[in-house]
């Protein structure tokens, strides 16, 4: 049991060092090919933090793991939520004032209903996977159109402030993308050999480490670069990462994995998992985005939302270690 948890413990920090630099080169190289600041925050940063989620699932999938890869997927948005928002909200109230966040979250809460179907007969098929990859795409493709009108809204001051902060050559923004990209894959490889090797040894399934442990490590970028946000009060970048993040996990990071292998469910992945996310991005649309009036997440909210994460593991962890 040592090595395989000194695998996820150095994964994970590896894991977490590599996406910051994958993002942060990305970000740099596109802003030198003349890419919006409101697109850069849009997708490379939104999508960008989910690299983690995305190189995991991908290679667990590829090794015959694919519930590990569906429960990285799912738990990291159930974290993002419940963990990433609800602590950084307890340290910090989020204000949210763009109205280009204010479009997105009805997008998230269609996009967690539109998910559910292929839930419904247990299993995601490869056709099921390329639903939800012509979905992401469209989404995509709507994103760019949006970002591309170069709207004004505060969100494209946040994204500037933060490209300055990170300035650096195109030269060196490439060499950090691509040294983001292979660490990227060692420690993920590094994190799913771990985690299997847990999940044999404790006698629960891949599912249920990947809801958790490998979850949580994937999420620990978005936890990171919200904190870091808040605390430079650039809030809406906060809200959108996790929105952007959601958005890919539930499109693209169970869409790929399904290509590559068709994933069999149990049904709680339904009944408690699914259920745990919409409740979830239901309760970030009502405390976050109000009619007419900027939204905030104060610390009451946060602190529902960490006892919403606390109970889910809670139940998760009972129903994970019965079966």
């Amino acid at each position: 049991m040592l090595l395989p948890v000194l695998a996820i413990l150095f994964g994970l920090a590896l894991l977490v060092w590599s996406a910051d630099r994958f993002v942060d080169g990305a970000a740099a190289t596109a802003g030198h090919l003349g890419m919006p600041p409101l697109l850069i925050g849009m997708l490379i940063i939104g999508f960008g933090t989910s690299a983690p989620e995305l190189v995991v699932s991908v290679l667990a999938s590829m090794q015959g793991s694919p519930a590990l890869a569906l429960g990285n997927a799912y738990g990291s948005n159930i974290t993002n939520i419940g963990l990433v928002l609800g602590l950084t909200a307890v340290l910090a109230p989020i204000a949210v004032s763009s109205q280009v966040l204010k479009r997105e979250m009805p997008l998230l809460i269609l996009v967690t209903l539109v998910a559910m179907f292929p839930l419904l007969d247990f299993q995601i098929t490869t056709l099921e996977a390329w639903f939800l990859l012509a979905v992401f795409a469209t989404y995509f493709g709507w994103s760019i159109y949006q970002g591309m009108r170069g709207e004004a809204d505060i969100m494209t001051a946040e994204v500037d402030v933060e490209l300055k902060a990170h300035a650096m050559p195109l030269g060196r923004a490439i060499v950090w993308l691509l040294i983001g990209l292979v660490l990227l894959i060692i420690s993920s490889r590094m994190l799913v050999w771990g985690a299997v090797d847990i999940a044999t040894a404790l006698g629960v399934s891949d599912l249920v480490i990947g809801l958790t442990v490998v979850a949580v490590g994937t999420s620990l970028p978005e936890l990171a670069s919200a904190i870091a946000a808040v605390r430079k009060n650039e809030h809406d970048l906060a809200i959108g990462n996790v929105i952007g993040s959601n958005m890919f996990n539930t499109l693209a990071v169970v869409g790929l994995a399904g290509i590559i292998n068709p994933i069999p469910l149990e049904p709680l992945v339904l009944y408690r998992d699914w259920i745990a996310i919409a409740i979830l991005t239901v309760l970030l649309a009502v405390f976050g985005f109000r009619p007419g009036r900027p939204g905030r997440i104060n610390r009451v909210h946060g602190g529902i939302f960490l006892l919403c994460y606390i109970g889910y593991t809670i139940y998760l962890l009972q129903t994970g270690f019965m079966q």
